[in-house]
């Protein structure tokens, strides 16, 4: 089989490390192209001398006549408002193309406008991104051009929240997210916030009420409910580098379901998704199980003192959250197996 030509834009940071290592270990692919203006002109490996043995590219400037001539899809691991520049010259030369940022991820750009402050003139093109979460949209993402792979929280509570929902097993005004990510969600950059001798030994709540991230979970709770979702969603940061713990509470419509008919439900509703694994009762994720993997771990609870539900999602944020996630993306894309190329156990403990 002929390999498919790859790219990575902004591959110096902490997602797009994830992606270079995956893809020069992937069997359908070959690396073609690295880039990043900031890099530029310095090995691969200077950067990230751990993977000396197994890059031998050297960063280059970012040209998108280069990256269209080399490359036939391109992942975009960059800040948010700078995909939507490049995604459109890159699939007029036929690339297709992986966003990691949260450019692609909105149906309605004003939305995307009044949370991101951007501006945007690719209309067109955005209307035909599809969402990347495989587990809901995996269909669409088998004829997708573009992807905009989605963040890392709404990964972690979407796919804790879907059966929920589609199912229309809890009112879904009663959803109440709390989740806590690694500092490693926060980019490769310096921030005072990430110092070890802030972020060691405490726990804080950010973004509360205005995180990004909300908006975007909104959008695919109201496609899975079939109207309008508003979620009470509070993110913290929590002093370990890497993974996301998303707790999601909800009142049941009926207040006779236990956690066996959930675990049923649920079971039945990823029956074809080979990266979530449904938890037995009484047995609640770590995200320690989830380190370096694809995997999303689910525990399901049932308060019958308040009739509400829980569930519990665990990933890794820089894997399932962000770099695997894509690559099981393109995996579809490519009309491969899935789960080809990615890791499905962590080092542990």
């Amino acid at each position: 089989m002929e390999k498919v030509s790859v790219g990575i834009v902004g591959a110096s940071g902490y997602g797009g490390v994830q992606l270079v290592r995956l893809l020069s270990d992937h069997p359908a692919v070959e690396l073609t192209y690295l880039g990043g203006d900031s890099s530029a002109g310095q090995p691969y490996t200077d950067i990230y001398p751990h993977l000396a043995d197994q890059i031998k590219l050297t960063v280059e400037p970012v040209d998108l006549e280069v990256i269209g001539d080399r490359c036939q899809v391109v992942f975009l691991s960059l800040p948010n408002g700078l995909a939507c520049t490049m995604a459109p010259v890159l699939l007029e030369k036929g690339c297709r193309v992986l966003d990691l940022s949260a450019d692609y991820r909105f149906e309605n750009l004003a939305i995307y406008t009044d949370w991101y402050k951007v501006e945007r003139q690719d209309q067109t093109v955005a209307a035909e991104a599809v969402y990347g979460l495989p587990e809901l949209f995996r269909d669409r993402l088998r004829s997708a051009r573009l992807v905009g792979c989605p963040g890392c929280y709404p990964t972690a509570s979407l796919l804790a929240i879907a059966p929920l929902l589609k199912q229309g097993l809890a009112q879904p005004e009663t959803l109440i997210i709390d989740a806590k990510s690694g500092t490693s969600g926060g980019g490769r950059v310096a921030k005072t916030a990430m110092l070890l001798a802030e972020a060691s030994n405490s726990l804080a709540a950010y973004g509360v009420t205005r995180h990004r991230h909300t908006p975007e979970i909104e959008q695919i709770c109201s496609h899975l409910a079939r109207h309008e979702v508003t979620v009470q969603f509070t993110p913290h940061l929590i002093p370990m580098v890497r993974g996301i713990l998303s707790t999601v509470y909800a009142t049941l419509r009926d207040p006779g379901l236990v956690r066996d008919d959930l675990l049923t439900i649920y079971s039945a509703f990823y029956r074809s998704s080979p990266w979530i694994t449904l938890l037995p009762p009484g047995v609640y994720p770590q995200t320690k199980w989830a380190w370096g993997t694809n995997r999303c771990f689910l525990g399901i609870e049932v308060d019958p003192r308040t009739g509400r539900v829980i569930v519990m999602s665990a990933i890794d944020n820089l894997m399932k959250g962000q770099a695997s996630q894509a690559v099981q993306c393109l995996n579809l894309m490519l009309g491969l197996e899935e789960s080809l190329g990615l890791p499905a156990v962590t080092f542990y403990p």
